[in-house]
């Protein structure tokens, strides 16, 4: 009969409570609720179940965010679809970087900037949805471009209050790193670990908008293609704050 570590069933069980919580809550629809089962496997047995408590914090505070004044965003036909319930594409969007981080750690085993990478890659995902939940509801939002006032929802608009949204998204993922990196084996240095996945999480917002208004406004790229892209960057931009600061 096949034993499973203590680790292991911590994170079966962490995957089933996922199951649960995304089901009754509405936070996905069926094909979402199934890659959400296969992310958060992926990255609970191939990383660490602390890293799929990062990941479902991210899904709580995003789902919150999608469905905080969502007929107000219906009347201005920028509210998510579906009444806000997330498919496969939205989950894989933010979950393949995850995934991607998850596999490199068991494929060459601990690093140094595993840990950093997962926790600053949902830090952008959290960051983006934040600003573009909270902040398409602030009628001064402006290109990231050229500075030009365009309306709220646009790809590549950012608003003082989607800014501030997004600092505020990255920084929440940036406390549930610190709070669970012991119990992760991440040795980082409890400030620096919190300053980089911030800045990070911000930092990759802020491509993501970039991304949207060049790419994405004229049909080269689609928003779930620009999520991803985001989060990869957050991925990159940890490792390379490894190699500097670690």
């Amino acid at each position: 009969m096949l034993e499973l570590s203590s680790d292991q069933t911590i994170s079966l069980a962490l995957v089933l409570s996922l199951l649960l919580v995304t089901k009754v809550r509405d936070m996905l629809d069926t094909s979402g609720i199934t890659m959400a089962v296969i992310v958060g496997l992926v990255v609970s047995l191939l990383g660490h179940w602390t890293w799929l408590v990062i990941l479902i914090s991210f899904l709580i505070i995003g789902s919150t965010a999608t469905k905080w004044r969502f007929e107000e965003k219906l009347a201005l036909s920028i509210a998510e679809e579906n009444e806000g319930t997330r498919g496969w594409r939205n989950v894989l969007a933010n979950g393949a970087a995850p995934m991607v981080v998850a596999i490199a750690h068991w494929s060459f085993g601990d690093s140094s900037w595993d840990y950093l990478a997962l926790c600053s890659c949902v830090s952008v995902a959290c960051s983006d949805t934040l600003a573009s939940e909270i902040g398409s509801l602030d009628m001064r939002t402006r290109s990231i471009i050229n500075l030009e006032a365009v309306p709220p929802g646009t790809n590549g608009g950012m608003s003082p209050t989607g800014t501030v949204a997004a600092l505020g998204g990255a920084v929440i993922i940036g406390v549930f790193s610190v709070a669970v990196a012991s119990t992760a084996g991440d040795e980082t240095p409890t400030l620096m670990l919190f300053s980089i996945v911030s800045a990070i999480g911000w930092l990759g917002c802020q491509i993501d908008s970039l991304l949207g208004a060049l790419l994405e406004n004229r049909g080269y790229l689609g928003k779930h293609t620009v999520n991803l892209l985001a989060t990869l960057s957050g991925v990159a931009l940890a490792v390379l704050a490894s190699i500097q600061f670690l």
